[in-house]
Order: C-alpha cells, then sequence, then structure tokens
C-alpha cells in the first residue's frame, strides 16, 4: 500500500504557500484546515528561492517545521519539488536557461517556467533540488505524495536556443537513424531543402514562408518529449530515494501541447487542474470532456483534481465569481466522472504578486466571508461521500484522441484553417453528452473490443496499423463513425495514395473526390430523412463505392451527393460523416448510437442534468444527478421496463424509492445496492 491510500476517504485540500505569510499565520491555517476538513495539502511549489538562497547554501528549517505542524493536525502533504520557477540567482549564474521564442527573442526573468527545456544548467539544479528534498523528506510521516513541477507547457512549451537546436538534432538523429532517412520523412525534394547532415538542421525558427510541415510535426514531438525528459529526470529521483510515495505532476486538460498518452506511462496516477469559466453557460460539458479524459488517461482508474478556483481567478479578462452552489456542484462533477478528491488553488487568499485576485478556500475576508462558509460545507459533505474512493466509471462508447494527429491536423497550408481537432470534437462530445453517454477517451493503439460504438471526429494522421486495427474491430461487429478530413496522411504526413480515406477506403465504402471548403460565414444544408441539418467549414465530394447514403447535401455545388454514409462491413458498420455538422452532429449519432445499442444512463432526463454511475468493487453503483440548470427538476427513478434505482443520498442520508427533486444547482449522490442486494 502506498501513502496516499491512507489518506481515508476523498481528498480534500490545495495549494498552500506558506512561504509568503508570517509563520504566526500558519498555526491558524493548521487549524482552519482541521476545521474545514482538509486531509491533504500541497505545499513547496513555487518555493526554490526559499529552499535553495544561492548555489551552495540550503535552508529546509522552516519547511521541516511546517511539515511537522499540518503532521500534528491529522493533515497530509502532497510535496512539490519546486523545479517550475528557476530562483534569480540560478538565471543570472546560468543565462543561457532563459527560453528563446521563434523570432530570436530570449524571455526574461519575472514570471515563472522561465527556462529552456533543453537547458542543462536548469536541469541539473532541478534534479539536484528534488534528490536534497527527497533525501530529506522520504520518511517523513506527513508525506503522501510527490508533486513535480506544475503544469508543464503552460507558459513555455518550446525553446528555438542553441541549446534546443543542438538536442533536437539528437531527437532526429534516435528517431530517423539517418539523413537520408529523415530527408524522406521530410519531404525535403520539395522546396530544394534537402540536408546532407543533421548538422544542418535547425529549430523551425520564423522562416521568410511556410515551413516544411513534417519537420514541423516532428517539433511538436520534440517539445513534448523534451518537457517528459525534464519529469523523468526528476521522477527518477524520488522512485529511487522514495519508494512507495506515488508522484504525480499536474496536468492542463485536454492541452495541445504535450501528448497526454505518453505522459501518463510515467505518472503514477493522474492529477489536472481545471478552470471551467463561470461566464459560459456551457462550460460543465467542456469540463466533463476534460474529466473523462483524465480517467482515461490510466485506463479509467481514480484521478485528482489537483486545482480548481473556489470562485474567480485572476487571468481571464473579466473574472467572474462563482454564484452560491455552483463551486460545490462543480466539484460533485469532477467525483462523478471519476476523481477521487477535490483540491484547490488556492488555501489563503495571496496578498502580493500576480495571483492576489484569485480566490482561496481562505479568501481575504476570511472565516467570515461566503467562500469560507462553501469550504466548511464542502469539506462536511466531502467527508460523507467517502466510501466513493477507488470506485470507478467505463465509458459507454469510445472517442478516439490521437496527438499525433491533432498537430498535423492543424499545420498549415491544409484546404481550411478552420478544421481544428477541438473544434471538431467538442460538438460530438456535446452530442453524447446531451444524451447521457459517458465516453471513455482511448489512443490509437487501443484495444477496441470492448465497446460496442466507437467514434473518431478525425483522423487526419493514420497509419496502416491503426486502421487494420479499426477494419478488423468492424468486421467482428463494432461500430465505427468517422468526422470528415480522415485517412489523409501516414505518420510523416505523406499522403496516402489512392484516394482519400486512404487505408479506410474499404472499410467506409467511398472514395473522397475532392474536399470542399465552406466559406466563414456560409452554411451548407444536409437533408437527412427530411430534417434540415447545416454544415460549416467543412463539406466532402465524395462517391460510394458500397456505402449506402444517409444523408445528402442538399444546397451548394454538392446538392445531391453523399454528406453521411454508412457501409455494412462483415459483421459490424462503419459510418462516415464528410461534413462538420457542429451543433447539428446529435441527430446523425443518433443512428449509430441506436444501432449498437447505446442508452443513456438515466433515459429520459432534461439535458441539462447529468447523470453518471460509479461501480466500487463489490458491486455498489453510486448515482450522480447533477442539475447545471436554473429551474428546479424532478427526476423519476422508476421507469418503464428497468429495475428500480432505490437507495440512498449519501449527501443527506435520505432515503430514495420513486424519485428525486434537484434544486437549481443541486445534486444528489445516490448509493445503489449491488445487483444481489435490490429486492
Amino acid at each position: 500500500m502506498d501513502r496516499l491510500t491512507r489518506v481515508p476517504g476523498l481528498l480534500y485540500g490545495g495549494d498552500w504557500n506558506p512561504e509568503q505569510w508570517p509563520e504566526d499565520v500558519w498555526a491558524e491555517d493548521a487549524e482552519l484546515m482541521a476545521e474545514a476538513g482538509v486531509n491533504l495539502v500541497t505545499v513547496g511549489v513555487f518555493s526554490w528561492a526559499r529552499l535553495q538562497p544561492d548555489a551552495h547554501s540550503w535552508d529546509f528549517g522552516w519547511l521541516d517545521r511546517l511539515l511537522d505542524l499540518v503532521h500534528r493536525h491529522g493533515i497530509a502533504v502532497d510535496l512539490a519539488t519546486a523545479t517550475a520557477s528557476p530562483p534569480a540567482w540560478l538565471v543570472r549564474a546560468s543565462p543561457e536557461l532563459l527560453p528563446v521564442t521563434a523570432d530570436g527573442v530570449r524571455l526574461e526573468f519575472g514570471s515563472r517556467q522561465h527556462y529552456c527545456p533543453s537547458s542543462t544548467a536548469y536541469r541539473s539544479a532541478a534534479v539536484r533540488l528534488t534528490r536534497k528534498l527527497a533525501e530529506r523528506y522520504r520518511h517523513h510521516p506527513a508525506l503522501a505524495l510527490w508533486h513535480i513541477h506544475n503544469e508543464y507547457g503552460d507558459h513555455v512549451q518550446e525553446c528555438f536556443c542553441p541549446a534546443s537546436a543542438a538536442d533536437f538534432r539528437r531527437w532526429l538523429r534516435e528517431r530517423h537513424g539517418s539523413i537520408e532517412e529523415l530527408n524522406h520523412s521530410w519531404g525535403t525534394d520539395c522546396w530544394s531543402q534537402r540536408y546532407n547532415s543533421f548538422a544542418q538542421i535547425e529549430p523551425p525558427r520564423t522562416a521568410p514562408g511556410p515551413v516544411n510541415p513534417t519537420q514541423l510535426l516532428d517539433w511538436r514531438r520534440f517539445c513534448s518529449d523534451s518537457l517528459l525528459a525534464l519529469h523523468r529526470a526528476e521522477k527518477a529521483v524520488l522512485d529511487e530515494l522514495s519508494p512507495g510515495v506515488p508522484v504525480t505532476t499536474n496536468f492542463m486538460s485536454m492541452l495541445k501541447a504535450l501528448d497526454y498518452w505518453e505522459w501518463s506511462r510515467h505518472e503514477d496516477f493522474v492529477s489536472d487542474d481545471a478552470y471551467p469559466d463561470p461566464a459560459d453557460p456551457r462550460t460543465h460539458v467542456n469540463a466533463a470532456l476534460n474529466y473523462d479524459l483524465m480517467r482515461s488517461l490510466k485506463a479509467g482508474r481514480p484521478w485528482l483534481l489537483m486545482e480548481q478556483a473556489p470562485s474567480a481567478v485572476s487571468w481571464r479578462p473579466v473574472n467572474l465569481p462563482k454564484p452560491p452552489g455552483l463551486y460545490r456542484l462543480w466539484s460533485l462533477q469532477a467525483l462523478a466522472r471519476g476523481a477521487d478528491g477535490v483540491l484547490h488553488f488556492q488555501w489563503r487568499a495571496s496578498s502580493a504578486g500576480a495571483e492576489k485576485f484569485h480566490s482561496a478556500m481562505l479568501p481575504h475576508r476570511g472565516t467570515a466571508s461566503r467562500g469560507w462558509q462553501e469550504t466548511v460545507r464542502f469539506g462536511t459533505e466531502l467527508r460523507r461521500l467517502g466510501e466513493l474512493a477507488g470506485s470507478r466509471l467505463r465509458g459507454q462508447a469510445a472517442v478516439l484522441l490521437d496527438w499525433d494527429s491533432w498537430w498535423a491536423l492543424e499545420l498549415d497550408d491544409h484546404p481550411s484553417a478552420r478544421m481544428r481537432w477541438l473544434d471538431l470534437l467538442r460538438p460530438w462530445y456535446a452530442a453524447l453528452y446531451e444524451r447521457g453517454v459517458t465516453v471513455d477517451f482511448i489512443p490509437p493503439t487501443a484495444e477496441l473490443d470492448g465497446y460496442p460504438l466507437v467514434l473518431a471526429p478525425n483522423l487526419y494522421l493514420l497509419d496502416t496499423a491503426t486502421a487494420d486495427r479499426l477494419t478488423g474491430y468492424v468486421r467482428t461487429g463494432g461500430r465505427l463513425v468517422c468526422g470528415p478530413f480522415s485517412g489523409i496522411a501516414d505518420r510523416h504526413d505523406h499522403i496516402h495514395p489512392g484516394g482519400h480515406p486512404g487505408p479506410l477506403r474499404d472499410l467506409f465504402g467511398l472514395v473522397v473526390d475532392e474536399h470542399w471548403p465552406i466559406p466563414d460565414g456560409a452554411a451548407t444544408t444536409v437533408d437527412l430523412d427530411g430534417s434540415a441539418l447545416h454544415a460549416e467549414h467543412w463539406s466532402e465530394w465524395i462517391e460510394t463505392e458500397g456505402a449506402e447514403t444517409v444523408a445528402t447535401y442538399a444546397s451548394g455545388e454538392l446538392a445531391g451527393l453523399p454528406a453521411v454514409t454508412r457501409h455494412r462491413y462483415g459483421a459490424g458498420s462503419a459510418w462516415y460523416l464528410s461534413c462538420h455538422l457542429g451543433a447539428d452532429t446529435g441527430p446523425v449519432l443518433d443512428l449509430p448510437l441506436a444501432e449498437a445499442g447505446v442508452d443513456a444512463e438515466l433515459p429520459g432526463l432534461p439535458p441539462d442534468v447529468e447523470a453518471t454511475r460509479r461501480h466500487a468493487a463489490d458491486g455498489t453503483g453510486y448515482l450522480f444527478l447533477l442539475n447545471h440548470g436554473p429551474a428546479e427538476r424532478r427526476i423519476p427513478l422508476d421507469r418503464a421496463g428497468a429495475r428500480p434505482l432505490h437507495g440512498t443520498d449519501l449527501l443527506t442520508g435520505t432515503a430514495v424509492s420513486t424519485a428525486v427533486t434537484l434544486a437549481p444547482l443541486g445534486a444528489v449522490v445516490l448509493r445503489l445496492p449491488a445487483p444481489e442486494e435490490r429486492p
């Protein structure tokens, strides 16, 4: 059993920055944490300058006293390695570690993450600090979790300095093996870009015109790998010196810059920072999407919400607070989608610095504030949900997500710059969310057999191995739904021969004759069995080769041609959407959902009520019902043809048998007995 599992129940707490406060405030903080039900607190995230005042001295005394203090109050510690913000003395001693932009501008000290990922000076100093911390605190009884760095890729995702150039060339040698192979992969006979040696290669700095697309794709891969190398260097130290204490770094939801499939392989468990916008009435849908990804990165294992705002953030142009009840609802949403804890930035509101207007569990007004009252109330409620810890939920369908394809899709000089991964994904996800279908995200290498339905809003980059896996899945009875501009290029971003969708042509029973982008502000009508849908940004001239037409274009140059098709293949079927239907995607997805037998967790819910179900190892179920709307909702639990859902609301202890009433922003968490225990 690792240290973290010794913390009972669900995790609750936040980032604490005691170095910003006099030491006599610390005791008050610890007492208030205990009052609020905090059981895990993150410390040391930005304390490098305090821990190491200069190159030759260390000051751990204050951290010793701090960890002893929280331990006396029964609070566990998520101890950060403090490497996200190199101190001024290190920067001035090694100015070359500061990052350089594609235009050659060297960024200055004075913010955070001011380092080049390939800097040996930064890496060696970070590893040294990590080793010192691990040697000192590996046996401290408060230590429950190691927290490497903070939000990799937030401010600095790439650097174009000479050190980065040398590291890029090393990475390219390892990937391609020879300059001949690189020339082939990059297609350097276009525009006379051939190289005679790796020494001639530089990062894709600002150039007179379009830069080689495969060079840009390799650069994105390299940048993700170079930041991961920093993380792995610190983790190796922690694994060596502090085995049994789990290690994580806080992800940033669905971040383009980092291939989280690869990163998650090097996490003991996944943690995430999430900041939904109270100004956006649909932000909870995107939050659900991100939480489903976090759960999926470790194949359904519980994850940790490492940071959220108790109320307003400080970095949007306009930072709205969360109205009463919204903080609670969104915290429960993370639990509903597989989290085993809810942490925050920050514990005590800062009085200085860039985040002094960011909300906190303990606001500037102190314990008289609304924010503090909500902190205490939710801490009490969270303790009632402790039995949820370790339970899981599994999606009813799967969505393919490939960072390589995402990067390649959004390169320049494509038929339309409007084909962006998140813009394609979100309408598909929203349609599933509105229909009460929970999804898992899966990488292109995943096994597909456990899912009756697999969806791929876009697969621009597709290798033959993935195509073969998808084909075999459909042949043996699976249902695959794929969006436009898919099967276009291989892993080198070379166009597949024989017409689009390349290696999926036989599976979908069609060929794309020509891409037909839709101008901004315009739309094309699509006829689906007499219903008019509207496509924007993208359409395709396709010709069927065995597929049946499900919907046709009803306006514009493509009028009368297929827009949506279905192809029976083996025991399954492959559906193809040749256009970007945006908010009208749902009616099309209803067809493969019905064919695959995928139904809502609780059918017939209003669109603003979210339902998910976690399952414990003993078969106990936990049904979350969350009302994201402004109106009261009554949800019947006895439905025709279905087993009645009788149980206990863990938030109130009330027995529930026939229906629940959800107040605006209200929620219930219903414990359902294992099937054999039900009447």
